[in-house]
């Protein structure tokens, strides 16, 4: 964890506000196995069962990426996954197609070429705000730090980068 110097704020609640509030674009590094969520337990449960997948738990985070997208901001993402895929990150795959028609663009990274990156997830907002995000051992979030120092922000900025430069569509990704 960074430290708590005057520089750095953890917030457990309000982040989500960050969402709706950037004004150009939000970005995000996923570097997990898996992650743990009551909200989509059951439609993972469907989709490794091969049953039909009720995405309705996902409609509020679609509706926002859709309004966002339409207002002219952009939501982009980088999955870094092993190889072969856990059966999580395959479901990831699957529910990136539903995100992707809404207008967020997301990329995949095979662990092997992630090298130089951070091992944590983040959010970038408009390369000026930045959200480190924790998880429990159990791999349920835990909530999100704010980090406000410049030099931190830039480098999370080249991650981004270096990111997005090394993985591969969605779309292109799905068919590999």
């Amino acid at each position: 964890m960074l430290d708590s110097s005057a520089k750095t704020r953890t917030r457990r609640r309000g982040s989500h506000q960050l969402f709706r509030t950037f004004e150009h674009t939000a970005f995000r590094l996923e570097t997990r196995e898996e992650y743990k969520s009551a909200n989509e337990a059951e439609a993972l449960r469907q989709f490794l069962a091969g049953e039909p997948v009720d995405m309705g738990w996902f409609r509020s985070w679609l509706t926002m990426i859709r309004e966002a997208t339409t207002a002219g901001r952009q939501f982009r993402r980088v999955r870094v996954v092993s190889m072969p895929m856990s059966d999580y990150s395959r479901f990831g795959v699957f529910c990136s197609q539903y995100t992707n028609e809404a207008g967020e663009d997301i990329r995949y990274l095979a662990r092997h070429d992630a090298a130089g990156l951070p091992d944590y997830d983040y959010w970038l907002f408009d390369s000026r705000k930045l959200l480190r995000m924790h998880f429990d051992p159990d791999e349920t979030f835990l909530g999100g730090e704010v980090i406000e120092d410049p030099a931190v922000i830039v480098q999370h900025n080249y991650w981004r980068d270096a990111a997005w430069h090394r993985a591969t569509r969605r779309d292109d990704f799905a068919i590999e």
